[in-house]
């Protein structure tokens, strides 16, 4: 198996990992604060959304030969800051939080669907060459793929953690 179906096999287990979570969980677990934060399954589902749409805008861009148009955020942050994180995920909670979990759900998948299908469109080589793409920085595409992969990765452990301390699963 090459790299590029390597990492794209992995994020259709993660995808798949997430789906049967979320839907052994009542509608109540969805909505039930993650405690001590105030965010819920939903709320977390959101902020991967999000975060993802900034990994589809690089596939985009790639696949289209321009620059990556990002989707609008908290004005005057740079997102890809470190020390604006907090400020951006902060943003994105009280942007979507009213959302209803229909709505979130369907937009994640569908995103997350739309991130693998544009990743699949790439040549491999194109995804790997960490010099291709001037505005990744010395990144490459797969970069891109496997911080995703992590971001969903690191947030599922969590809510696994976190279910497992309300004896909602075993």
């Amino acid at each position: 198996m090459d790299m590029k179906a390597h990492i794209l096999a992995g994020m259709r287990e993660k995808l798949n990992e997430w789906e049967e979570l979320l839907a052994s969980l009542s509608e109540e677990q969805i909505h039930a604060p993650l405690l001590p934060s105030e965010w819920s399954v939903k709320d977390v589902i959101v902020h991967l959304w999000a975060w993802q749409w900034r990994s589809y805008a690089r596939m985009s861009a790639a696949l289209d030969g321009k620059e990556p148009n990002f989707p609008y955020w908290l004005p005057g942050h740079d997102p890809e800051a470190e020390a604006n994180t907090d400020q951006v995920n902060a943003w994105i909670y009280e942007t979507y939080r009213h959302q209803s979990w229909s709505m979130v759900y369907q937009d994640w998948r569908d995103g997350y669907l739309r991130l693998l299908e544009s990743a699949e469109a790439i040549p491999e080589r194109d995804l790997l060459d960490a010099g291709k793409y001037p505005w990744l920085e010395g990144h490459s595409l797969a970069f891109v793929l496997v911080a995703s992969y992590d971001h969903h990765q690191e947030h599922y452990e969590k809510l696994l953690g976190w279910l497992e301390e309300q004896g909602s699963r075993s």
